[in-house]
């Protein structure tokens, strides 16, 4: 199954944009009267064959449109410290999205080792994983923003804060939600959040969150936020 992100589609007719009809001619190789597949990131999944082909416009026809394919029935968003290893943190990103992510923001804490992500990167990533697993919602990938100014932000999901200190109490992900509902879960650097990062965020609503009783890396712990949020929407 060969499917291609088309955010803008619109009709019945789609023409591909330079890159992903090179990928289509020039790489997979498909040809004219083959059926290919289309998400356009809010939804919709389309049934489209080839009618014509070209390496820098490839022109489809749709033959057969489902809307709000797999939508579900919660929003998850994930408040991620970059890793000083990039790779590691568009591991977590790919995962993630095949798992099943709505929402992804880059937090920089006052012990992050990397300080600046290319937002860019991180969305073709996302977008690739999209493809991979046929999602047919493109989870938002938001700018890289300080921890400060995120938690000043307007927040009415169920909110949770994931850290490492063994002398405050923590619950589990459900004990502290319901299915069905919006969740932000926040998620720090190697060496976890500093004690006022963990201050400020409970003054606000966010709740103490524990992922178990090893120390997880930054990547393994939202992803392991990620499987248990949607274990509990199962």
């Amino acid at each position: 199954m060969h499917v291609f992100y088309t955010p803008d589609i619109n009709g019945n007719s789609y023409v591909l944009n330079e890159e992903e009809s090179k990928h289509c001619i020039k790489v997979l190789r498909l040809n004219i009267g083959t059926i290919v597949y289309l998400i356009d990131g809010v939804g919709g999944l389309y049934k489209a064959e080839i009618t014509g082909e070209h390496k820098r416009h490839v022109t489809l026809k749709v033959i057969e449109a489902t809307h709000e394919y797999q939508k579900c029935n919660h929003h998850l968003h994930i408040a991620i410290a970059p890793t000083k290893n990039i790779d590691r943190l568009e591991w977590f990103l790919e995962k993630a999205t095949e798992m099943g992510i709505q929402e992804i923001t880059p937090v920089i804490c006052d012990r992050s080792e990397r300080k600046v992500v290319k937002e860019d990167r991180l969305y073709k990533v996302v977008t690739s994983a999209v493809k991979q697993s046929l999602q047919a919602y493109h989870p938002i990938v938001n700018p890289q923003i300080s921890l400060s100014a995120f938690l000043k932000q307007n927040n009415e999901s169920v909110k949770m804060i994931a850290h490492c200190l063994d002398n405050e109490p923590r619950q589990f992900i459900s004990d502290l939600a319901k299915p069905g509902e919006h969740y932000t879960i926040l998620i720090g650097p190697e060496g976890d959040f500093t004690t006022n990062e963990i201050e400020m965020a409970l003054t606000i609503g966010y709740k103490p969150l524990t992922l178990g009783n090893t120390r997880l890396r930054t990547e393994t712990a939202g992803l392991a936020a990620c499987f248990e949020v949607n274990y509990l929407n199962r």
